[in-house]
């Protein structure tokens, strides 16, 4: 199994939830007020986990997020693990992402690198912009190339903020297209979340650290099962997704408690440091 398959995911967080946390002014926010803040996840495989061909993973999360509702938001993700085969050897896979949204989901940029054992694997650059209902994508790298998209597709910003705004109104399903930017810069992803009853105050610590989870504040949360599913592979049937995230989402946008999904293995993300960063006004 090829590395990449089962750490990039962990970069798109269309999930919604982990990366490219954006707002919007106005009446697009309205109701869901997101917390800048810098948080870090231990990640391992979960203790039901039988992970094909791994004996071992061990890995460190870092994901932080800056600026405001009037001129977007700046998200900076990186994604180091150490997975021991059983043939006793060992591979470093280091994921580093960055992107920026315009308010409102105008535009998306997206950059991202993805090392093995130091040594530079991939990178995808380039910008999706919207148009006429919906993206134009111009990809810079790994090769140049232009997709329009004539349907309404998400950005990462975009769908954690209506996914919030679905859970505050009591819905139960949210279904939506998301593009971010993952593998090559023009994959979208088909995406159920399925949320639960809404709980109050920070909830149980569990696995988490506790000094850290009191960061987070006594915010409302939901219990929140996110499929993806990618589009390429037909509407015939009943699909298996491709991956599934479970985590708690608070009303501020911060998450924990995350358990990812693969069918044939699981990781575990336990928070374990969250700082809360300054929030900027935004000039009326």
């Amino acid at each position: 199994m090829c590395h990449t398959h089962w750490t990039r995911p962990l970069a798109m967080a269309g999930l919604g939830v982990l990366l490219a946390i954006a707002g919007a002014p106005g009446a697009a926010l309205a109701g869901v007020q997101l917390q800048p803040h810098r948080a870090v996840y231990d990640l391992g495989l979960t203790d039901s986990a039988e992970a094909t061909g791994m004996t071992a993973v061990r890995g460190r999360m870092v994901y932080e997020f800056t600026g405001n509702a009037c001129e977007g938001y700046s998200v900076a993700f990186r994604f180091v693990t150490q997975v021991a085969d059983e043939g006793g050897n060992s591979r470093v896979t280091d994921l580093q992402t960055s992107s920026f949204e315009e308010p409102a989901g105008k535009s998306f940029q997206f950059v991202s690198k993805t090392f093995v054992n130091q040594q530079l694997s991939e990178e995808t650059q380039g910008r999706a912009e919207r148009v006429d209902g919906g993206i134009d994508i111009d990809v810079k790298k790994p090769k140049e190339n232009q997709v329009a998209l004539k349907r309404k597709v998400l950005f990462p910003t975009e769908h954690l903020v209506t996914m919030l705004r679905q859970a505050q109104e009591g819905e139960t399903i949210f279904v939506a297209d998301l593009f971010d930017g993952s593998e090559t810069g023009e994959k979208v992803y088909e995406t159920t979340a399925v949320i639960g009853p809404r709980r109050e105050g920070t909830g149980d610590v569990g696995r988490d650290d506790a000094a850290a989870v009191g960061e987070i504040g006594a915010s409302a949360h939901w219990p929140v099962t996110i499929s993806y599913f990618d589009e390429s592979k037909g509407d015939g049937g009943e699909r298996t997704p491709i991956y599934q995230l479970s985590f708690l989402l608070y009303d501020n946008g911060v998450s924990r408690r995350l358990v990812l999904d693969y069918g044939d293995f699981e990781l575990r993300g336990n928070l374990v440091e969250m700082t809360r960063m300054q929030t900027s006004e935004c000039d009326q």
